[in-house]
Parts: structure tokens; sequence; C-alpha cells
């Protein structure tokens, strides 16, 4: 008989057959992570040969390298943040700290130099800002009193930059390697002082509210007396023009009134009539009491006509 004739292989024939070929793959592949890089975006690729730095830095994206000798190490530019606290004393001797916030970014052309004479980003900062935020600002709070740091926040703000600024320039300068760090901007985030001091603020705000306070009542005592004194004023003047034109206006009729009695006596007896309350003048003498009949001016004048 024939022996049958089986249509699978053995499994341990197959994975003899194809280990050779698996290891191969597995080694391209470990060969290619070896030989290619990729930077990301922010960044850029400082290259160090078997330790040494080369001088131009590799920009983002995909790039070769030699396997097993030369290394990428990546660099960021994109703005950075410090923050450090510093303590320091102000002009009158008040112990304040000073919360500050720095941004800066590093110059990605210089990005080899900056690794090779200082370090990492985190060695830049620890290094280079952080120091210099600190002296910066103990020196500028030594210049203002504690009250001056609050009330001219914005010139302590701008002085402690344009210090942080001089003091790296300085130190790149000594490394020779100018222009590596960009600063963008530094944020006063907080001023910390005594609690002495901060309850000697808040009874001097209190003072001066207070002396506001009076000074408001005052002014609205004083308006009110000057308004009543104004609305006095303003009346004795309208009393003192209506009586003048009052007795103007009784003048005036007194006036034409004897203008038309002028040459008219019969109008002045009828006066007298009009007058007269019918009750006859008396006279007291010795021999008793007297009445006096009036007489007529006419009647005078009649007798006297007789002869």
């Amino acid at each position: 008989m024939k022996p049958s004739v089986s249509g699978s292989a053995d499994p341990a024939q197959l994975a003899g057959k194809f280990a050779p070929l698996l290891i191969i793959v597995i080694l391209l592949m470990v060969a290619a992570a070896g030989v290619m890089v990729t930077v990301d975006a922010g960044n850029v690729g400082v290259v160090k040969r078997f330790g040494a730095v080369r001088d131009i830095a590799l920009p983002e994206g995909l790039h070769f390298k030699l396997p097993f000798a030369e290394e990428v190490v990546p660099m960021t530019t994109r703005l950075t943040a410090s923050e450090a606290k510093a303590t320091a004393a102000s002009r009158d001797l008040q112990i304040v700290t000073t919360d500050v916030t720095t941004t800066y970014a590093l110059d990605g052309a210089l990005a080899p130099l900056t690794f090779q004479r200082i370090g990492t980003p985190e060695k830049v900062a620890s290094n280079i800002v952080n120091p210099a935020i600190q002296e910066s600002v103990k020196a500028v709070t030594a210049k203002f009193t504690a009250e001056q740091l609050v009330t001219q926040r914005e010139v302590v703000k701008q002085q402690i930059q344009q210090a942080i600024a001089t003091f790296i320039d300085t130190t790149l300068n000594e490394k020779d390697i100018r222009g590596a760090i960009t600063i963008a901007n530094v944020a006063i985030t907080d001023f910390k002082f005594s609690d002495e001091f901060n309850k000697a603020i808040e009874a001097k705000v209190q003072a001066e509210q207070d002396a506001l306070k009076a000074k408001n009542e005052k002014l609205t005592r004083v308006t009110q007396a000057e308004a009543a004194a104004e609305e006095m004023k303003l009346a004795a003047a309208a009393k003192a023009f209506s009586i003048e034109a009052e007795s103007e206006a009784r003048a005036d009729a007194i006036t034409r009134e004897a203008e038309a009695l002028t040459g008219r006596p019969e109008v002045l007896r009828l006066r007298s009539i009009e007058r007269w309350d019918g009750v006859l003048p008396r006279i007291t003498s010795s021999e008793g009491m007297l009445q006096m009949l009036p007489l007529d001016p006419g009647m005078l004048e009649g007798s006297s006509k007789k002869p």
C-alpha cells in the first residue's frame, strides 16, 4: 500500500522555515527606527554625534540619523512661562513677597549652543530665568515703598521686566550666545505683605473713608445752607419788589387824585361829607358841653355877600 499524503504542513516545520525571515524583519524595523527621527511642531532637534553637539539644529518634521551614533534632543521654541517667588524689603523696610511670571522663548537657530553651554529647557529655566527674576525683583523692590508697589504697579512691572532682560543678556553675553533667550512678558501676579502692614493699610483706608464722609456731609450742609440763604434772599427781593411796586402804584394814585381835585372845591366838600360819621363835634367850656354845627362853606360865602 502507498502512504497517504496529508494536505496540511507541520507547524513546527513552518516555524522553522519562517523564523529566519521574521528575525530579518524585526532587525530591519529596529534599524529603521534607529535611522529615522521626528521633530515635533514647536521644537528643534539638537543632534549629538558620539556626545558632541552639532552646530545645526533640525527643523520640524522627519529626519534621518546615524543609528547608534547620533542622538536627537528636542528643544522647545514655544513660549514658556516661568513662575517664581521673590522675597525682598521695600524702601520703607516692609517685607514683600512678590509672585512673578516671566514668559520667554528660545531662539531655534541658537538652540545647539544653548544646549551645549546651558543645557535643556529645564536647565535654562532653573539656571538663567529664575535667578534673573529673583535678583531683579529684589533690586526693584528696594526702590519703592510698600504703598508705591501697589499704587505704581505698572511702573514696577516695567522696571522688573527691564532688569530681568538686562540680567539675562549679561549672562548670555558671558557665554557668547547673545539673543538665545527672548523675554516676551513679565506679569506680577501678587504682592504679599506682613499682617501688621495689612492692618495699617486697612486702618488708613478706613480713616480716609471717614474723612471723605465727613467732608461730603459738611459740603451737603453748606450747600443746603447756601440754598436756604439764596431762597430767603430771593423771597426778600420779591417782597421788596412787591412793596416798591405797591408804593409806586399808591403814590401814582394819590398823584392822579390830587391832580383831579386841584381847582374843584365841591369835590373836596363831597369827600368831607362822605367821611363824616354823623356825630357833631363837641367843645367843652366852663359853661358846659357845646355842640358845634358844621358850617357849609357855601353859607359862609353867602353871608359874606350880604350887606
